[in-house]
């Protein structure tokens, strides 16, 4: 059985289209396959959507790699897809994610594009760390696979980490054996860098980066006002590659 994961707080604008999107990628999978939504705590409809196409499972924990560890508790699979709540995967992820598993590789992720329009600055910044980032073959948390087996040897999610887990959970799957970066890109979301400017979002990085992977520690509020969990995937990836590399700017 193959088990999709997906964590969810107050998702309820994006998780139908996702769950649709998990629906549709698995016609013509050969293994059964089951969907579980894990609810932190949303406040919104998000629970009621996903009992729609899903089993349901609540925490109240706000902490995404937390919310991913009781998924895979709760999951019956073998196979274990960790797709956020506002990204969309297609048929290709899903058969090219079970061929790489069934070559031997430990786990992997995908490429991913944002979806809607994301101002310039953005783009560029997008652009330039997404080259540097996959190309040092490490997952993006939108998009995760691996094996049961694999997931419990590496202890899961570290959840001592409020953002960046991905990275940390792919670092112990390259541990393990080969990791795979699909070609496919996966869409996900860009309204947090539509939501933010880009002196917010640059200047906290920036704090970020200073600080290190401490930073991701802890889900309170940086000087620049922003919630760790708030800011774009990209800079969450920034701050604890960087630091991951030896590289710092004090």
């Amino acid at each position: 059985m193959v088990s999709f994961i997906v964590p969810a707080y107050n998702e309820e604008l994006e998780l139908s289209s996702t769950l649709a999107a998990i629906c549709a990628a698995t016609s013509g999978l050969s293994q059964p396959f089951e969907i579980i939504v894990v609810d932190d705590a949303s406040t919104d409809a998000t629970p009621e959507i996903a009992e729609q196409a899903a089993q349901v499972v609540s925490i109240h924990r706000r902490q995404i790699a937390a919310a991913r560890n009781a998924g895979a508790r709760a999951a019956r699979g073998e196979y274990l897809f960790f797709v956020d709540a506002d990204t969309r995967i297609n048929r290709t992820h899903v058969t090219k994610a079970m061929a790489a598993l069934g070559a031997g590789y430990a786990g992997g992720s995908a490429r991913g594009v944002m979806d809607g329009f994301i101002p310039l600055w953005s783009r560029i910044f997008l652009r330039a760390f997404c080259t540097l980032y996959f190309g040092l073959n490490l997952g993006a948390g939108a998009f995760l696979f691996t094996t049961r087996r694999n997931f419990e040897a590496t202890g899961g999610f570290d959840e001592q980490y409020f953002a960046g887990e991905e990275v940390y959970f792919s670092l112990a799957l390259r541990k393990l054996g080969r990791f795979k970066v699909l070609r496919e890109p996966v869409l996900t979301s860009g309204r947090k860098l539509r939501m933010y400017p880009a002196k917010e979002i640059l200047g906290t990085l920036f704090i970020m980066i200073l600080g290190g992977p401490r930073m991701v520690r802890s889900r309170a509020r940086n000087r620049c006002g922003i919630r760790m969990t708030k800011m774009p995937r990209p800079a969450r990836w920034f701050c604890v590659w960087l630091p991951k590399c030896g590289f710092r700017l004090h």
